[in-house]
């Protein structure tokens, strides 16, 4: 099926990590071109590898989410080398695990500004552009969380859900200029940081590793992990031109995992 999103300019924040990368690689597939950014370098130079193997034009930039300052730096640059950023994948890394009680002021103010405050700037910078062209895709990557809390993930499961109120509210806002915004919510994704949960949880447990990768796919109907390009080519569906008439959604891409309707 032909996307319809050849020769557009897509932005995947976190593109180092696995599904950030996995997005990159499908956007350059479909024939987009893709700016990268990410905070590990060499992992950012791994997904640039494989997004100009797929010979499209790519550009990456070393970006700490923290840093307003490089972002908007970096969006200017794309428009100058790629043009306007007409599909932008918002994705942050995931915060360490904790209880929601007792997590200090400071840290909440770092993970807020890191996780939304991040995401919700780099989409006002693409904004107009999308606006002056009638077309663009805001895509925000969440977590199950924010529909089923995850026990430990007190700082995920809160922050992520205030990015399900703004995406939401945002496409009310955008609907008519040809912009479509929609959350996607992954389940267990065979990434780096899936496999860092389930060590942790392991060593909080007691119990060994194994034995909790065997009770997390017992809770998935598909009795498996997902893997990132499963993950990824949703996504893509999604920034399409098939999927002009979706918008203010939350697509959940889980296995059948979640429980709730």
């Amino acid at each position: 099926m032909d996307l319809g999103i050849k020769g557009k300019t897509a932005l995947v924040l976190s593109a180092g990590g696995g599904l950030g990368r996995a997005i990159a690689i499908a956007m350059a597939r479909e024939g987009a071109s893709v700016a990268l950014a990410d905070i590990d370098e060499c992992a950012l130079e791994r997904t640039l590898a494989e997004v100009e193997a797929a010979g499209t034009r790519a550009i990456a930039e070393k970006a700490d989410l923290m840093d307003l300052a490089t972002l908007n730096s970096f969006v200017a640059r794309i428009e100058r080398e790629l043009g306007t950023v007409e599909i932008l994948i918002n994705i942050s890394g995931g915060p360490p695990p904790t209880t929601a009680a007792n997590v200090s002021p400071q840290q909440w103010a770092k993970e807020f500004q890191a996780m939304v405050i991040s995401m919700m700037f780099v989409t006002d910078l693409v904004l107009p552009g999308m606006r002056t062209k009638q077309w663009g895709r805001v895509i925000t990557s969440t977590s199950s969380g924010v529909v089923v809390p995850i026990p430990n993930l007190g700082i995920s499961n809160t922050l992520r859900s205030a990015l399900v109120g703004w995406s939401k509210t945002l496409a009310r806002e955008v609907a008519a200029d040809g912009i479509t915004v929609n959350i996607v919510v992954p389940g267990r994704i065979a990434t780096g940081r899936i496999r860092q949960l389930d060590e942790a949880r392991a060593a909080r447990e007691g119990k060994p590793v194994e034995e909790i990768l065997r009770h997390s796919v017992a809770s998935i109907p598909m009795q498996r992990y997902g893997e990132p390009e499963e993950f990824a080519n949703a996504v893509a569906f999604l920034a399409s031109e098939k999927a002009s008439y979706i918008t203010g959604t939350m697509l959940r891409i889980d296995g059948g995992m979640i429980p709730s309707v």
